[in-house]
């Protein structure tokens, strides 16, 4: 029997760049994108699976937050699924969204929504380590204590200080990459930053964790991005080559997972890291991502950096381009949207209609979305490989 074929057939996402719209006006917003995108009623749609983070310490909305936050978008009777899964939410709603599609429930709407700015700082930073195990943060905040509050900067602090003893990592090449970051947002228009910075500005700016500096490091977040993924012909729809989850339990290195993860993602999609034109991976800082692409097979260890500095990811660079979004770094890390906002920019690259950022030739992507860390493994890595239609 042939491998059921499933395309985004539409895509939709708000600006990141505002703080003043409510959750539920974020969610219908880039849910009505999606389906006029896709040419779709609100009643043709198969299975909603939406996925949110902080909704329940943000939002005051613990439970049936699709089925509350899309009640006036037209979908009265479509079964709907929420899903958790602290960063990665987006990723494993698109994962789960690929089952259902090809199980017989196409098309399917995928949504991510955060409200992360509730002039709550406190809280907020309380919803991202909801991706912690609750028996792990009293002991983290015991050595990862930090200037910004954060311990997962912390944890990036600690990588970044392997990456610089044990790779070669300069941390001038991390500021060149969180220059590139703001470079490609500026070219963004829904990205959360859209001004250019200097290597200057980078290393000078205020410090977070160790080393890491407040423009190396991803922001609070608001936005949201929606797909429909469906079976049926999508012309303008590029396909789904490889739909990968894994999770972790504490028995491999953050790292390691993220390796383990690829190295699936690759054998079920028939192409290898060399192959791909674009990948939008899991920036929560300008080190990671770095960290991130040597882990995937896309650099030998060390070689991320140099690269990096020279140019090799930019737009028209001689290598892969890595996150012309600005990626969480610029275009801003709305938690539970971000894997389906990493998503909508591969699309529009694959249709050649990203604008001033346009990948020329793009034919093959790759998202890679991470949430979560468990005894410092990753709770989960989400990989999706896409071909051009």
């Amino acid at each position: 029997m042939a491998k059921q074929v499933v395309s985004i057939a539409g895509i939709g996402m708000t600006t990141l760049a505002r703080r003043d719209l409510g959750v539920e006006e974020l969610a219908q917003q880039a849910t009505t994108a999606a389906l006029a995108d896709a040419g779709l009623r609100p009643a043709d749609v198969g299975l909603v699976i939406l996925a949110n983070a902080t909704g329940g310490r943000l939002c005051d909305q613990a439970c049936i937050r699709g089925q509350t936050w899309l009640r006036n978008s037209g979908l009265q009777g479509v079964p709907l699924v929420n899903v958790d899964n602290s960063c990665a939410g987006g990723a494993t709603a698109l994962r789960l969204g690929h089952i259902a599609a090809v199980g017989g429930e196409s098309p399917v709407l995928v949504v991510g929504v955060e409200k992360m700015w509730t002039g709550h700082r406190d809280a907020t930073l309380a919803g991202v380590e909801d991706g912690l195990p609750a028996t792990e943060r009293a002991a983290l905040h015991a050595v990862l204590d930090n200037e910004s509050g954060s311990i997962l900067m912390g944890l990036n602090s600690v990588w970044l200080d392997r990456q610089l003893s044990e790779r070669g990592t300069t941390v001038e090449q991390v500021a060149a990459t969180a220059v590139k970051a703001r470079r490609c947002a500026a070219r963004n228009p829904l990205a959360q930053f859209q001004t250019p910075v200097t290597l200057r500005d980078v290393l000078d700016s205020a410090p977070v964790a160790g080393k890491l500096t407040r423009l190396m490091c991803s922001s609070f977040t608001d936005g949201a991005a929606a797909a429909v993924l469906s079976t049926a012909a999508a012309p303008r729809g590029p396909r789904i080559i490889a739909s990968v989850g894994r999770s972790g339990n504490g028995d491999l290195d953050y790292h390691d997972r993220l390796a383990e993860a690829a190295d699936r993602a690759w054998n079920a999609s028939g192409v290898g890291p060399g192959d791909l034109d674009i990948v939008e991976l899991h920036d929560a800082t300008s080190a990671e991502e770095l960290y991130a692409l040597e882990s995937l097979g896309f650099f030998a260890p060390g070689e991320a950096g140099r690269s990096t500095a020279a140019g090799a990811t930019d737009l028209g660079g001689s290598g892969i381009c890595v996150n012309p979004s600005g990626g969480l770094v610029g275009r801003g890390h709305p938690l539970g949207a971000t894997g389906v906002c990493q998503l909508a920019e591969l699309v529009a690259h694959l249709r050649c209609s990203a604008g001033a950022r346009q990948v020329e030739g793009a034919r093959l992507a790759a998202a890679v979305n991470t949430g979560g860390i468990i005894g410092g493994d990753a709770a989960f890595v989400g990989i999706h490989v896409l071909e051009r239609a």
